[in-house]
């Protein structure tokens, strides 16, 4: 039985599957206005990609922009995403300058998740993270390394883990549900996200 992870009035883990809407401002105006588009649409999760942010690197403006977006989210979970070039984000920054975004965001107390990738593997956030995710841009890997880096993601304690692949054809499709598939046999209490993606 799937264990429900519980954020505000949220319950992931149950019920139909969450929709989820993102931010993707470049500056306070345009985030700030996507807000409150976005909450008028009540969805039930709301993901900012910070990487969007032009100003993402500045802890104050990022901790300012954090308060705002809260105050308009409301009751709706905020989920924070600062994606590296290297895995399809829009802003260049080193492993310090991605790890310090993500502990000014978690101190803050102002997001309820983030997405931490993988690959950066800084387990000293790790406890405070609830969705690791891996993208592959240009494939769909084969079975026994997408089942290999979602057991490494729930080793490391990830609440949900997250698999994002390129499908080239219709086999690398029904190659992805089946690692989903043989995932939520082996771990039936772990929430997890896959998906292919458009290219």
């Amino acid at each position: 039985i799937m264990v429900p992870i519980t954020i505000r009035d949220l319950e992931i883990g149950t019920g139909m599957p969450k929709v989820c809407l993102p931010i993707v401002g470049h500056t306070q105006y345009e985030i700030v206005s996507q807000t409150m588009t976005i909450a008028s649409l009540k969805p039930d999760i709301v993901e900012w990609r910070v990487d969007w942010y032009d100003d993402v690197l500045q802890s104050e403006n990022l901790i300012e922009m954090l308060k705002q977006v809260r105050k308009l989210l409301d009751r709706i979970p905020l989920l924070l995403t600062f994606r590296r070039v290297e895995e399809g984000g829009v802003q260049e920054c080193t492993i310090d300058e991605y790890t310090r975004v993500y502990e000014t965001a978690i101190q803050s107390g102002l997001v309820d998740l983030v997405d931490y990738e993988l690959e950066v593997g800084d387990d000293a956030l790790i406890p405070l993270i609830v969705v690791v995710s891996n993208h592959d841009f240009e494939k769909t890997p084969a079975k026994e390394e997408l089942i290999r880096r979602m057991e490494k993601m729930i080793d490391i304690d990830a609440d949900i883990p997250k698999i994002a692949v390129m499908p080239n054809s219709n086999r690398d499709v029904l190659e992805l549900l089946d690692v989903t598939d043989t995932i939520h046999q082996k771990y039936p209490d772990v929430p997890i996200i896959t998906m292919s993606m458009e290219g």
